[in-house]
């Protein structure tokens, strides 16, 4: 792993695989001390006296100097120039000590673990036990003598010993490979994990922004154009001395202004829709009409056939539909009238809001507020359409399943109700 991979430094937490290497290095000594001095126990025991004890007895102290100096620190730090030093003295001392005596073939119990425990790779451990079996055969050799009988019976054995030595070896190797990639694949796993839930997270983030961005277009951007209208018109009245239509207006923009405030409250409450929290959606839809008519002056028809009860997450997304399509009517149309139609057949709810405007200009395109009511109609699994109406000016058709749920898409919130946080002014 390289240092610009997620996670370097840790190599995907392989120290915590090897947290408890420390102990078991010490349980090492302690097992090297016991087979040690076992060994110098067995010897004596056997009988070894004189000069070949003496022999046997130095050559083991060096192989204990040589672990103190130099094994002992290179399984703790992995460095391979003190394992092949240390090894290098534990080869030759363990032939020394079996040349003096037989039964020191025990120091072959520890001298191959600590062959496999401080040599890196597979291949180093293999030439390490061929080296150290090559190196006791030739003691026993020299203590035996060139018999024949001895060699046919020690190079059966010491062959024996090698492949087990070997095989259980390569069984250690293999099982550490698997539990370090084991370890890689849960560290890459973990990594990628957060990894998802950062873009997660940042991916809700915009989208709670670009849904607050619409809220916002969809209720106190419009209110405050409708007061910023009603101001002008106040201003004119003033300068034509009509007192009357200056009240009028006047009135207007304060209900315009409550009912903004309304909604910001709303907003920064939990979002709770403000129109239809004590009305249906066609008399929702009908203070709308009214509200849009007296800001306007234009003839506005709200027509509803019956429909049944609809979930919160259609109402809404029809309130707002119905909201955007006069905010397009205030702005671009020119239009003299308005009619609003809502009805139900097969399953669907239809909104319609036609005007007798100019209609769509050749290079019209979906504004902010289009492409968030596309995106809104869409997450509930509806469409909407825009285009001439049958007798000119523009006709909005917004259509969603009586059954419609906001999914995440488009910044909604999954199964999204109350939460949906629409309001309008009106």
């Amino acid at each position: 792993m390289t240092a610009d991979e997620p996670g370097a430094g840790r190599d995907y937490d392989l120290e915590r695989l090897y947290a408890g290497w420390e102990n078991q290095v010490r349980w090492w000594d302690a097992a090297f001390g016991v087979i040690v001095a076992l060994t110098a126990v067995a010897l004596a025991l056997e009988g070894t006296r004189g000069s070949q004890l003496a022999v046997a007895y130095t050559a083991m102290g060096v192989i204990v100097v040589a672990y103190a100096l130099w094994g002992a620190r290179a399984a703790r730090t992995r460095d391979q120039r003190l394992a092949v030093l240390y090894l290098a003295v534990l080869v030759v001392g363990t032939g020394v000590t079996v040349s003096q005596g037989g039964i020191a073939s025990l120091l072959l119990f520890i001298a191959f673990g600590q062959t496999w425990m401080l040599l890196e790779s597979i291949r180093h451990g293999v030439i390490g036990c061929v080296v150290l079996a090559v190196a006791v055969s030739v003691g026993m050799t020299i203590r035996y003598g060139l018999d024949p009988e001895v060699v046919g019976a020690l190079v059966p054995q010491m062959l024996v010993t090698l492949v087990f030595a070997i095989g259980l070896g390569l069984w250690f190797h293999v099982a550490m490979r698997r539990a370090e990639d084991h370890v890689r694949l849960l560290g890459k796993l973990h990594v990628a994990r957060t990894q998802l839930a950062l873009t997660s997270h940042e991916a809700g983030v915009l989208a709670e922004r670009e849904r607050l961005a619409r809220e916002i277009h969809d209720t106190l951007a419009q209110g405050f154009t409708s007061v910023v209208m009603q101001a002008q018109a106040a201003t004119a009245g003033l300068d034509v001395g009509d007192d009357a239509a200056v009240r009028e207006r006047l009135r207007v923009v304060e209900e315009t202004a409550r009912d903004n405030l309304a909604e910001a409250r709303a907003l920064v409450a939990a979002f709770a829709p403000v129109a239809l929290q004590d009305a249906s959606l066609p008399q929702a839809l009908g203070r709308l009409g009214s509200r849009f008519a007296e800001e306007t002056g234009l003839a506005v028809t709200v027509e509803t056939d019956r429909v049944g009860s609809l979930s919160p997450t259609v109402e809404v997304v029809l309130l707002r539909a119905a909201q955007e399509a006069f905010a397009n009517v205030r702005r671009h149309a020119q239009a003299r009238s308005v009619v609003v139609r809502l009805g139900q057949a097969e399953g669907e709810v239809t909104l319609t809001v036609s005007d007798d405007g100019r209609g769509l200009g050749a290079d019209a395109s979906d504004g902010f507020g289009l492409a968030g009511m596309r995106d809104r109609l869409r997450s509930a699994g509806g469409t909407l359409a825009v285009g001439p109406g049958a007798d000119g000016g523009t006709t909005l058709c917004a259509r969603v399943p009586v059954d419609g749920q906001v999914t995440g898409h488009a910044g909604a919130p999954a199964g999204g109700t109350d939460d949906e946080a629409e309001g309008v002014a009106g």
